[in-house]
């Protein structure tokens, strides 16, 4: 059974729908520069994944399908039939999931910082919920914060990066470990083949969490994929580069590409 998802949306309510999802741990406030940069043009849809933020926390372990599910379930709910689609992290892997099983549903895909299959294997992923189940999110987050952002960044922006961690601390404990688990038992290799719709791949140049080569080796499986690399960037490029971001997704989404 889908969870009811909280959201927000911004911009006209004629315009063309734009949903936005996140990454492990985050909520739809990590999207602020992408919601003020697209709702002139795009009625954007920030969602926050089952077990973060507002959304309903049901008990897990999550699949992907579980959570492709919700998002599909908030479309039937706010009567869009159609929609273009952003995500990072987790949310780029929801994004693989929806372009493989609801492919009428949209309409171009960006895809950032995302991979196929657990990266590592399941094992750390089955560790990581079980860390949290145990000690909750605050276990996580100064390492999580670590793998987002680059040292630099982090110490030059360093309210912001404080909010992002608050996001951390303030998702579910259950919905992240469950999360966990539906990165650790995804696959979603065998249907990349078959994704249809326009996808730009963007991956972090120092990104440890998903080495750029997983991101391009998406690019090269999916037909007619773009693939860009944010030069200097950690894991969370929407924040971090949201100016250079923000013009590549401009591009992807108007057409007008290069």
């Amino acid at each position: 059974m889908a969870a009811r998802l909280s959201h927000t949306q911004t911009g006209p309510d004629d315009a063309p729908v734009l949903v936005l999802a996140g990454a492990l741990g985050s909520a739809h406030a990590m999207w602020q520069a992408q919601v003020d940069a697209l709702s002139d043009r795009f009625r954007v849809i920030a969602l926050d994944h089952r077990g973060h933020g507002s959304s309903e926390a049901p008990p897990g372990p999550y699949t992907m399908a579980d959570l492709g599910g919700d998002v599909v379930a908030l479309l039937d709910e706010l009567g869009v039939e159609q929609a273009s689609y952003i995500g990072i992290s987790l949310g780029g892997m929801v994004g693989l999931w929806l372009a493989q099983n609801a492919p009428d549903r949209w309409h171009r895909f960006v895809l950032m910082c995302a991979a196929a299959e657990p990266i590592g294997g399941p094992q750390p992923w089955t560790e990581r919920a079980d860390q949290v189940r145990a000690d909750g999110t605050a276990a996580i987050a100064d390492a999580t914060i670590g793998r987002w952002f680059k040292h630099e960044y982090a110490e030059a922006h360093a309210e912001q990066v404080a909010s992002i961690k608050q996001q951390i601390l303030d998702t579910s404990d259950e919905g992240y470990a469950s999360c966990c688990e539906a990165i650790g038992a995804m696959d979603l290799r065998d249907g990349l083949a078959g994704v249809t719709a326009p996808t730009l791949l963007l991956a972090a140049e120092e990104d440890s969490s998903i080495p750029a080569e997983h991101v391009l080796a998406l690019a090269q499986a999916i037909p007619g994929a773009r693939f860009e690399v944010i030069d200097g960037a950690a894991h969370l490029i929407a924040v971090s580069h949201a100016d250079q971001v923000n013009q590549l997704l401009l591009d992807h989404l108007t057409g007008s590409e290069s």
